[in-house]
């Protein structure tokens, strides 16, 4: 088409690049007000490495501007969904914060914890390959205490100025809405390009890690760095992630796009599902502690929310544990109306200089004041304390209090200046003192700048397999992008991190290879990577392929066996109803070919049904040959055999042939506990 306007009256691409071109590339960027602007790198703070100052009118303007911008739904984690639960520390903490939560090993602290996506609007598919919120709302005896973090413990960005640059350029592109809860466009790309401490946070949203299997199967992280203050006032810096009992595993891509047609409400049915069935979802906490006088002595900034704190060189203390035992009555009343925000903390608990952090202590509760229709958010029973809660705060938009007596301020005397304050020995909230001596300036600290060491090594530290599928992801993700000069871009950015990887990618996107060089950094760290993780059998979801007239062996003893293991099976046939065995042995099908499909499942264990039945088994071995393809572990008795040898597949690492519980039982177990198996050659 030429630069004429095509049939249904929008614009070319070319028409509109040169309206952009005449209306915007040009001009100068400026304030809402017409004020030219200096600096939108950058938030103002007291000296390089100091907090962020409310005076700051352009980021307050920029940042309330992107808060407001959508309604009803939240502006980012709108795909959510949630559980309640309770927490209790294992040992006091009593040396490191006076937080009352993390004191009593026999107090138990109720929990609400919402899971979500990032990018995603409320009715996109769970299984994006995206970032995974990870928010905890404790309801403590000295208020409510928010840890709201993701799945990945860093971020794209240093400072909070560029937040809404970053999801503007996420979400879908302005001009045509499109696409859903992708990151696989050009203004995500280029802005990856453009802004290149990003890099870090790229690496793990390519890796397997934005693809988790289950919201029970994924870490969580504060992302921050925060305070821990103790009676004494001494303070240690602290990182926070949840560990799940589980472990850490993930689906592969080509399985989490059909599981998107398939189930998009994957993810929730799961957490749902096994809350109803008992298998309560469990999490233990653990810090990384650094003392404030050890704040320099490392190779990268403690306050760089782009950055981890190595395992390796800080270990994570371990120091209670989540569980995650009642589903909501209400989705909307509970998940949709939960206010979460990085400042509510309790005594023991502060904030840092993070300049990330330090914006969103501003935008959440803004954001609320739309989402939830005005400051009386709190009083929602999904948000309220379970202490009692005093002030003079009154009126506004769902005021469920109704106050009493005729005093609304402080000081006062006719309420003899009730309420009032409590001092710090009360209880009362204190501040850390913190030190703060420099000028006000827009500025980063020199030591944020290195934006490829650390994702070098989070490459580094990955598997082969991991390494694969990283290449793999920055193949679709680019090979979506229209832009040549953005590909090239981002090609050339990954060669700072790995010259490796991004060889791997230009060449499946038809891109100018990069010179190969060494890396620069060779440091790893096994805890990365989740080859290294726990693997549990319990709780895997195996289907249980099986027709009319199997061979009935010992499959019920079989059954019964891999289920006192807490391995979950449910049977797959061709119709629903009830599939009977040669010796008239009866199961209950659960699911049909048409509804189920591997991609909802952990493993498959194959039975049969009667040798004539040629449509049950070209159904069957559809349903096997994509779950051996994805990986999954095999197994089969009977008539189910022959489909094996039949498929060759029987030799394969992972496929586990038998005919009784000994000697088929104890393998199968063992294959379904490696979650997959990439030795498995699949052509």
């Amino acid at each position: 088409m030429s630069n004429e306007r095509n049939v249904n009256g929008s614009n070319s691409k070319k028409e509109q690049l040169e309206q952009f071109t005449t209306d915007d590339r040009n001009q100068k960027l400026t304030t809402n007000q017409g004020v030219k602007v200096s600096e939108d790198e950058f938030s103002l703070k007291a000296g390089e490495r100091g907090p962020t100052l409310m005076e700051d009118f352009h980021f307050r303007e920029k940042m309330t501007h992107f808060d407001h911008e959508r309604i009803p739904e939240r502006i980012v984690h709108a795909r959510g969904f949630a559980a309640h639960g309770e927490f209790q520390v294992y040992e006091s903490m009593k040396e490191f914060t006076k937080a009352a939560f993390l004191q009593d090993p026999e107090k138990k602290t109720p929990v609400f914890v919402r899971f979500s996506t990032v990018v995603g609007n409320r009715g996109s598919g769970e299984l994006a390959r995206d970032a995974r919120g990870f928010a905890t709302k404790f309801y403590t005896d000295e208020g409510n205490y928010d840890l709201v973090g993701n799945n990945i413990p860093v971020f794209f960005i240093q400072d909070a100025m560029k937040f809404p640059d970053l999801v503007h350029a996420l979400k879908p592109e302005p001009h045509n809405e499109m696409p859903q809860a992708a990151s696989a466009h050009d203004t995500f790309w280029d802005f990856v390009a453009n802004n290149q401490e990003s890099a870090h946070m790229v690496m793990w949203t390519m890796s397997d890690r934005a693809i988790p299997r289950s919201y029970r199967m994924m870490e969580g992280f504060g992302v921050h760095t925060f305070r821990f203050i103790n009676e004494e006032g001494k303070s240690h810096f602290v990182k926070f992630h949840w560990k799940p009992v589980l472990g850490t595993h993930s689906v592969v891509w080509d399985e989490a796009q059909k599981i998107n047609g398939k189930d998009p409400d994957f993810h929730r049915r799961d957490l749902w599902e096994a809350i109803e069935d008992g298998d309560y979802p469990e999490y233990e906490l653990g810090v990384q502690i650094i003392p404030e006088e050890e704040e320099f002595r490392f190779d990268f900034d403690i306050l760089d929310p782009t950055k981890i704190w190595p395992e390796e060189d800080v270990p994570v203390k371990i120091i209670g544990k989540m569980t995650l035992n009642r589903n909501v009555d209400n989705v909307f009343a509970e998940t949709e109306q939960v206010a979460f925000h990085p400042g509510h903390v309790v005594p023991g608990i502060d904030f840092t200089n993070d300049p990330l952090l330090q914006g969103r202590l501003f935008s959440y509760t803004d954001t609320q004041l739309i989402r939830l229709g005005g400051p009386n958010f709190h009083e929602l029973p999904i948000n309220r304390p379970v202490c009692p809660f005093h002030n003079n705060q009154r009126d506004g938009y769902g005021r469920q209090t109704i106050n009493r007596g005729q005093v609304s301020y402080h000081n006062n005397s006719l309420a003899q200046n009730t309420p009032a304050t409590s001092t710090e020995e009360e209880g009362g909230y204190k501040h850390y003192e913190e030190k703060i001596d420099g000028r006000k300036i827009r500025a980063r600290s020199e030591s944020f700048k290195d934006h490829f060491s650390q994702a070098t090594l989070f490459w580094n530290s990955m598997s082969k397999p991991e390494k694969e599928h990283i290449i793999e992801a920055f193949s679709f993700e680019l090979g979506k992008v229209e832009s040549k000069s953005v590909q090239q871009q981002v090609v050339d950015m990954f060669a700072n991190v790995s010259t490796d990887l991004a060889r791997g990618f230009a060449k499946a996107i038809g891109a100018k290879l990069p010179p190969e060089k060494p890396n620069q950094v060779t440091k790893k760290s096994p805890a990365l990577s989740q080859e290294n993780t726990i693997k549990l059998p319990e709780t895997r979801k195996v289907a249980v392929i099986v027709g009319d007239g199997f061979k009935d062996l010992q499959v019920n003893e079989i059954l019964d066996e891999l289920n006192r293991k807490g391995i979950q099976t449910e049977i797959v046939s061709d119709q629903l109803g009830t599939v009977t065995g040669r010796d008239k042995a009866e199961l209950e099908v659960k699911h049909t070919f048409l509804t189920a499909d591997s991609v909802l499942f952990d493993a498959v264990y194959v039975i049969g049904g009667k040798e004539e039945d040629k449509n049950f088994y070209k159904k069957a071995t559809h349903f096997i040959y994509e779950a051996f393809t994805h990986y999954k572990p095999i197994g089969a008795t009977g008539a189910g055999r022959k489909l094996l040898d039949a498929a060759e597949m029987d030799k394969s690492p992972g496929v586990v042939i038998g005919e009784d519980v000994q000697s088929f039982v104890p393998k199968f177990i063992d294959a379904i506990t490696a979650h997959r198996h990439w030795e498995r050659e699949v052509i």
